[in-house]
């Protein structure tokens, strides 16, 4: 007979019972936390999670916007934009090896080793899911013959996009700027700025000119389109569009005609020109030769041509009529004879006799007509340019005193004008030079160094648009405004035009007789004096003074022109303003080089004046072989 364990069986239940209960305690704990995450989930993120299912559905595409035009006085086109298509990688999207890719593209569309060279230097600035231009302004047969094949690319498309133009050419190349591709730098201007949003899709900025200065008023308003796409993030059909708004346009004060015809009259030479308005300050030209082409920029400048703008011993880039400064030479005499009056030193009549130097602290300061100039009063000392006259006068008035007229004149800081890279000069004074030399014994001010200053020569050095304002100063009586390129702005959108006011940046409150003791003089200039010649027969009434820097020290030995190599011969200088009597142009001009300033300068002057004035347009530029004569100074 058997006997049945039936505490055995109990614990067997006991552990079946348990392990069921545990299984369906796990199961219920399961079905607890899926139903918790999915309460998460669905419940309390679903608007997180319902936008962003919206955002992987919906893309948002960025519209470029048209850039504002650029137009000078007159209404003429001086930078605008135009489509065109070009043929884009993106690299993060190709499905085989680059190099592999633009061979067969190449099989289609031409790729010459300038565009592969381009290309590598934009991939080296851009980040490698942005698309990049292979080509750029396709033509229509080339367009057609991609589409055909675009299956066979995936990560290379075609697409429109908007070019920069100048349609002059290199004329006003320093003053209009040009485009080039934001860099890391240009995104830190644009963050400060606020405008990060505002970029987004833009791939070129402003780099220089008006183009960088007046950038956020030629950009625009991004616009954008919301595209939904697919999971293989293609386009299925666009949901909404907000249109982009295009940059506002600016209108110069420019007359590019007047800019055209200056540039033309420079012919080969180096030098700068710049021409105001003297009762406003509007800039009428800004030249700077050598120019260049701002077109070669447009779609990223090909190595070669930035190699050779670079390496030019010309330097085209350099903008010399805002950042180079130079000797003023005789054109500081008007100056250094207003300041006489003002400052009471000298009166119109007061002469002196002029045996051809002046003798101070051992050593000859000589006048540039030998035997000299006779009996010298104020009027003859600016009409035939005498120099030992202001020898005499800068000893007798000081370095500060001489360093507190002229800056009350504009010289030796920046003028503020719209465009950046403006420098400020050397304005000299017995600060200046202790801020200028770390070595205590260069620190010293010597009183036979204020001699030289008087003609114009030594330390000072002066920008083109700082002789510009300050003569066109004295033509205004005094009163002088800000030199500025832009006139007015007009909205794209509504149409409005706000207006650049004239800015008068200080009245200097100059006597009428002392006024006209300097331009009655500035008048002999062109009539007997130094600018006689450039001048004869003009048919108007101008004003102007002559001016001749060295370039090197002659120690004590005679400067011959024809016998000194190019590159140390003296730089030509003029001022000028027209009519004497109601100015509407005044102007500063420097030939580098030039050699007197009644040889190269003047000639030039004298062209830009005809056009102003009478209208008429020259035939070409001014006679580069001409040769001063030693009254041209």
């Amino acid at each position: 007979m058997r006997y049945t364990d039936l505490s055995s069986s109990d614990r067997e239940q006991e552990q079946f019972r348990f392990r069921l209960g545990f299984a369906a305690g796990m199961v219920l704990l399961c079905f607890v936390i899926l139903f918790a995450r999915f309460f998460w989930l669905q419940v309390v993120k679903h608007d997180y999670y319902s936008t962003r299912a919206e955002e992987n559905r919906i893309s948002l595409v960025p519209i470029i916007p048209n850039r504002g035009l650029i137009v000078d006085r007159n209404g003429v086109v001086m930078a605008r934009n135009y489509s065109a298509f070009t043929l884009e990688i993106t690299p993060s999207r190709l499905q085989e090896d680059l190099e592999t890719v633009i061979e067969q593209i190449g099989t289609l569309i031409p790729i010459t080793p300038k565009d592969r060279k381009r290309f590598k230097k934009l991939m080296e600035e851009s980040k490698n899911f942005e698309s990049i231009p292979i080509r750029t302004r396709l033509s229509d047969d080339e367009v057609a013959r991609f589409a055909a094949n675009r299956y066979r690319f995936p990560g290379v498309e075609v697409k429109a996009r908007l070019f920069r133009q100048y349609p002059l050419g290199d004329v006003a190349s320093h003053a209009l700027g040009y485009m080039g591709r934001i860099n890391d730098k240009d995104l830190e201007t644009i963050d400060n700025a606020e405008q990060t949003p505002n970029y987004k899709g833009t791939e070129h900025i402003g780099k220089a000119g008006l183009e960088q200065n007046y950038e956020f008023q030629l950009h625009g308003e991004t616009g954008y389109e919301e595209v939904e796409v697919d999971a293989g993030g293609r386009a299925v059909r666009v949901l909404s569009r907000t249109a982009p708004v295009s940059g506002n346009n600016l209108s110069l004060t420019l007359d590019s005609k007047l800019q055209e015809i200056t540039e033309q009259a420079f012919g080969s030479r180096r030098g700068a020109l710049v021409a105001i308005e003297p009762s406003t300050g509007g800039i009428l030209a800004l030249v700077s030769k050598p120019t260049y082409d701002p077109n070669l920029f447009v779609d990223g400048i090909r190595g070669d041509d930035w190699d050779g703008l670079n390496t030019d011993p010309d330097k085209p880039l350099l903008n010399r009529a805002i950042y180079s400064a130079y000797p003023p030479g005789s054109t500081f005499k008007p100056f250094m004879a207003l300041a006489a009056l003002v400052q009471g030193k000298r009166t119109p009549s007061q002469a002196i006799a002029d045996p051809g130097y002046f003798n101070f602290g051992g050593h000859q300061f000589r006048d540039d007509k030998k035997g000299g100039h006779g009996m010298v009063d104020m009027y003859k000392s600016i009409v035939e340019s005498c120099d030992t006259y202001y020898y005499i006068l800068a000893n007798d008035m000081g370095i500060d005193n001489i360093a507190a007229f002229m800056g009350q004149l504009g010289l030796g800081q920046r003028t503020g004008v719209d465009i950046q890279g403006e420098s400020e000069g050397v304005l000299p004074s017995q600060a200046w030079k202790k801020r200028r030399f770390k070595k205590p014994e260069h620190q010293k001010w010597y009183a036979g160094e204020t001699i030289s200053i008087g003609i114009g020569q030594g330390y000072n050095a002066y920008t083109p648009i700082q002789l510009a304002q300050a003569v066109a100063t004295i033509a205004n009586d005094g009163v002088m405004y800000r030199p500025h390129l832009v006139k007015y702005i007009t909205n794209s959108r509504s149409g409005e035009k706000t207006m650049v006011e004239p800015q008068p940046i200080r009245d200097l409150k100059l006597k009428p007789e002392h006024l006209a003791v300097i331009k009655n003089a500035m008048v002999g200039v062109n009539k007997a004096g130094t600018g006689a010649r450039a001048f004869a027969g003009a048919g108007y009434e101008s004003a102007g003074k002559t001016g001749t820097a060295q370039v090197f020290s002659l120690k004590g030995e005679k400067y011959v022109e024809g016998a000194t190599k190019h590159h140390l011969r003296d730089h030509s200088l003029f001022i000028a303003y027209a009519p004497a009597e109601q100015p509407k142009i005044a102007l500063a001009v420097i030939v580098e080089n030039g050699g007197f300033g009644a040889a190269a300068a003047a000639p030039i002057a004298r062209m830009v004046l005809d056009y102003y004035i009478l209208g008429k347009v020259p035939k070409g530029p001014a006679n580069e072989d001409e040769e001063g004569d030693d009254g041209g100074h």
